[in-house]
């Protein structure tokens, strides 16, 4: 398997959908690149605010990455932000929470793979080139 074919398999398990599917990646993707939240590093430190600090703390680093629950995921992202990316990814809300906490365990994994979150352009090529990889591949 390629470097994101696994995100790409797990997304494809947690939704039936192909357009679900792309809808739930657009929202994981434009939360990690969101500028309001400080991008990646915002979100990362979210997280860690939550409680969450050793969970997320696993997915940056080199080793396993250790699972999150939805309703982890769900607290601590807040339910607004969950009840925004539902409505714009066209799923409910526990769905929603249920596919991040699949999801951004790999996402963030892939886009940290020397076990530090990269700076500027190279953080901004790893978002793209992973967008363009599940939204088209």
């Amino acid at each position: 398997m390629g470097l994101f074919d696994e995100v790409v398999a797990i997304v494809g398990k947690q939704l039936s959908g192909g357009s679900q599917q792309n809808s739930l990646m657009e929202q994981a993707i434009a939360m990690i690149n969101n500028p309001e939240m400080g991008g990646l590093p915002g979100l990362i430190n979210k997280f860690q605010k939550g409680g969450l600090g050793e969970i997320v703390s696993s997915w940056v680093g080199t080793g396993a990455n250790q699972p999150v629950s939805a309703d982890q995921i769900s607290a601590a992202l807040g339910p607004d932000s969950i009840q925004e990316m539902a409505g714009k990814a066209g799923v409910s809300e526990t769905q929603m929470s249920d596919a991040l906490a699949s999801v951004l365990p790999q996402l963030i994994d892939k886009l940290t793979p020397d076990g530090n979150v990269p700076e500027g352009n190279a953080l901004q090529q790893g978002i793209s080139a992973l967008a363009e990889k599940l939204l088209k591949g």
